[in-house]
């Protein structure tokens, strides 16, 4: 998985560390023994931190030196911590198939789970996902629980799905709860509606959470406008009060929030290649290998645009797909760890409903990463157009 590989001797130390670069790479460390545990780490500087593994010790220090133990280094440059931290994990996963989860000490993402295998469906907030293949939805990643829940709750104000947790068995004689007085659920516990009547209030909720909550905005707007066309004022009211509660609602929601199984997107990274940036496709949470896009147009793509040429790199690279919910899990935990860093390097592009990329928007994108500017929307007015002709103007 990593190239190249070198034979350590300690006598020509000094030049093996010369000939490895000063530069981001994940890397591995062999003893002689080859069913010895080898080694496994990244650093932001790879021949620094062999220095400190492999050099000479120092007297009277209890850092960790190997400088007798390794035979072989094996590692791989990258061009970003993205980049190493996702080739470590692919390292690791097969390297310790076993220890390797406690090993990256992965958090799994929380989402909001739409229970639609349930006879009266619900939501719920999970860091675990069930069968790729069951009937259940899950939307995130969320930051944190208390973001997912909070979301959750918010959502489901507007709407008379139940609540409860409990398997339903509907008794007329059976009291209901808080919700029901309130009005706040159709109540199926106690026969309080039809199934099918529960049936169209879930596909509602499942509408929005679809959507990010744009289904019933325009639901809202609809029954406002003719509230209003009919002359019925304080109905239109009440309606735009509605549509002026649920705004910061969906102000909470971050872009990256989506159904998961239609989470697909394109980032942009910078490369260890000169004049390049790299890019990863992640089609349903899967995030594939890097591709190298160069930022030279090439003389037989010369008549291409650049939309085009990124368009042609994209679909150089099939789709990925996972093998398992856990798989599909340390994914989305490896792309949530990024996405909400306070301060992160790259950016991301997310499909719109029909699963189009938003093609001149992932090209503007990779001139301010190959520039090393700040993600879009972070600097002022329009900018420059690059050497090779990505022009920020649209």
């Amino acid at each position: 998985m990593l190239s190249p590989r070198l034979e350590f001797v300690p006598e020509r130390d000094g030049e093996i560390f010369a000939g490895v670069p000063a530069a981001p790479a994940v890397f591995l460390l062999r003893g002689e023994n080859p069913h010895a545990e080898p080694y496994v780490s990244k650093s932001a500087n790879l021949r620094r931190r062999l220095v400190r593994l492999l050099g000479a010790p120092e007297e009277r220090t209890k850092r960790l030196n190997l400088r007798d133990r390794v035979r072989w280094i094996e590692y791989t440059a990258t061009g970003s911590d993205f980049e190493s931290g996702f080739l470590l994990y692919k390292l690791l996963r097969a390297t310790f198939p076993k220890t390797y989860s406690n090993r990256l000490r992965l958090r799994f993402a929380p989402f909001v789970k739409l229970h639609m295998e349930n006879e009266y469906p619900r939501a719920s907030i999970t860091t675990r996902l069930g069968r790729l293949n069951g009937r259940s939805l899950y939307y995130g990643p969320f930051a944190s629980r208390v973001a997912a829940e909070k979301f959750a709750n918010d959502s489901l104000d507007f709407f008379k799905m139940r609540r409860c947790v409990e398997d339903l068995h509907p008794d007329p004689a059976f009291p209901g709860c808080i919700y029901s007085e309130m009005k706040m659920c159709l109540a199926p516990c106690f026969k309080g509606c039809t199934n099918e009547e529960y049936g169209v209030e879930v596909g509602r909720v499942r509408n929005y959470f679809d959507s990010g909550g744009e289904s019933l905005q325009r639901e809202l707007s609809a029954e406002r406008d003719a509230a209003s066309s009919n002359l019925e004022f304080e109905n239109a009211a009440a309606l735009h009060a509605r549509l002026e509660k649920l705004a910061p609602v969906l102000s909470q929601l971050p872009e990256i929030v989506h159904r998961v199984d239609k989470l697909t997107a394109v980032m942009v990274q910078p490369s260890l290649q000169p004049e390049a940036v790299a890019l990863f496709r992640i089609d349903a949470g899967f995030i594939s290998e890097a591709i190298t896009f160069p930022i030279q147009t090439s003389e037989h793509a010369k008549s291409q645009s650049m939309e085009a040429r990124v368009q042609e790199s994209l679909e150089s690279v099939p789709a990925g797909h996972v093998k398992s919910a856990l798989e599909m899990m340390e994914h989305l935990a490896i792309l949530k760890r990024w996405y909400y860093r306070s301060s992160r390097v790259g950016e991301i592009f997310f499909a719109d409903e029909k699963g189009g990329s938003p093609m001149r928007r992932i090209v503007r994108g990779i001139g301010r990463v190959y520039r090393g500017e700040g993600p879009e929307g972070a600097g002022e007015g329009v900018k420059t157009v690059i050497r090779n002709g990505i022009s920020e103007n649209g």
